[in-house]
């Protein structure tokens, strides 16, 4: 009995030690095992830029960016990311000297991944320019750890990382000088009783969004005012006016609404202010920016192009800087000609309980933003990929809406135009004249920037 007893501990404790020196021989094997590239990884998939693109997004719907400040984080956002790869690939070209004030970024040194570097200063760049940082540094640390877990070599994660952070740290100065930070405390929009001057709307009754967003500098044209779109047609409520046809436009479209113009209506709305009341109680309606919308119609055409991570950080960069000189030209024009939206008008003097079918946004209705803003992005797309590109735009499937598809980048364009018709909070001229001034903004763009060789 004393024999087994004891047979039975030895047999125990060489069992142990062989699984000890298993597990010891595992590690070391694993540890002496040769560091897997960043291509092994998946660390130059531009699939990562997509996502990270989409949880800067979040972020911002979460936030309740404005559509102009939404479209400052994501061209400073993008250039960084496109700055880290281009300042480094003899097939692209730097935007400095393309864009207003920019000055060459460094370069990078050895052990460099471009496409982590890439990475690391879109999020980096987008981390300084929000609000609620939590979400963007528990995103990019997973995103690290991943490549560790995967096999990638400290060495060259940390190279990558520092020089992401060198071409952050230096868009982010660049961005600081854009004339934004002095404008928090410039003068707000003066509300006044003089006819056809824009006032609040219902249901909050907001002060006017960023009325000095004429001050900030632009990216690529020479002023705000570059195309100034011609005036607005003169208030007037008498019967058989132009003005008066353009409200009746507004309130007919709205009366007579079809179901498709409907869905277009609330498939463009991207109203991050928009708001509920229920009883007491008023909560917000979480949506996306136009030009968040924008940038996700990129982020599905680089998709489908399959194109790598260079051209995908191409694409975002140019894409946002139309957006940007966009929304700087619309909001020069809205805050110059002041217009009273249509609902105002229409509650005063032909319906006091009319309501429009999307929430009216808080700032002056002429020109329209959408119309501006997706024809300068739909003219920077075209020539990125063409004018006959069809895609399906699940952008507003996270927000509960169906896709719809299109033939080009135009034609989508106009459909974001028509939408402010159909959603009853802008005149037709507003989108007519909008079209004109995005498409003066979006070729003017592509016409000077030179992103590839």
């Amino acid at each position: 009995m004393i024999m087994k007893s004891t047979n039975k501990k030895i047999s125990k404790t060489f069992g142990i030690k062989l699984l000890t020196v298993l597990i010891i021989s595992l590690g070391l094997m694993t540890a002496c095992a040769p560091p897997k590239s960043p291509e092994e990884v998946g660390a130059t998939d531009p699939e990562l830029l997509r996502e990270s693109v989409k949880v800067l997004t979040e972020v911002m719907v979460n936030d309740i960016f404005s559509p102009p400040v939404a479209s400052r984080v994501y061209v400073y956002s993008s250039v960084a990311a496109y700055e880290a790869v281009a300042l480094n690939n003899d097939d692209y070209n730097s935007l400095a000297g393309q864009v207003h004030e920019l000055t060459e970024g460094p370069k990078a040194g050895e052990n460099v991944n471009l496409e982590i570097a890439g990475l690391h200063a879109f999020l980096t760049t987008g981390e300084e320019l929000i609000f609620t940082t939590d979400e963007i540094s528990m995103y990019r640390d997973s995103l690290y750890q991943d490549f560790l877990d995967k096999g990638l070599s400290k060495k060259v994660l940390n190279a990558s990382k520092e020089y992401g952070q060198q071409v952050a740290d230096h868009i982010i100065s660049w961005a600081n000088k854009d004339n934004y930070k002095e404008t928090r405390g410039t003068q707000k929009y003066v509300v006044t009783d003089e006819p056809g001057r824009w006032v609040p709307t219902p249901p909050q009754y907001m002060d006017a969004i960023e009325p000095n967003w004429d001050k900030i500098r632009t990216m690529v044209l020479e002023s705000p005012d570059q195309f100034k779109p011609v005036p607005p047609v003169p208030f007037s409520m008498e019967k058989g006016s132009e003005f008066y046809k353009q409200v009746m436009a507004v309130y007919d479209a709205v009366e007579k609404a079809e179901s498709e113009h409907i869905a277009i209506a609330k498939f463009w709305d991207c109203n991050p202010f928009a708001t509920r009341v229920k009883g007491h109680f008023m909560f917000a309606i979480k949506k996306i920016t136009p030009g968040g919308h924008w940038m996700g119609i990129t982020s599905i055409v680089t998709r489908d192009n399959e194109d790598d991570f260079a051209k995908t950080a191409a694409a975002y960069a140019e894409t946002s800087i139309a957006l940007f000189d966009a929304f700087i030209s619309s909001w020069d024009e809205k805050f110059r000609s002041n217009l009273i939206r249509p609902e105002t008008v229409i509650n005063k003097y032909i319906d006091a309980d009319w309501a429009p079918l999307l929430q009216t946004p808080p700032f002056p209705e002429y020109t329209s933003g959408h119309s501006t803003i997706s024809r300068a992005a739909a003219e920077v797309l075209t020539k990125i990929y063409g004018p006959e590109v069809y895609f399906e735009d699940t952008t507003e499937l996270d927000y509960g809406l169906p896709v719809r598809s299109f033939n080009s980048f135009i034609e989508a364009s106009d459909e974001a135009a028509i939408s402010r018709i159909y959603g009853g909070i802008h005149y037709p001229m507003a989108a007519t004249h909008g079209i004109t001034q995005g498409e003066g903004v979006g070729k003017f763009v592509a016409d000077n920037l030179i992103l590839s060789k």
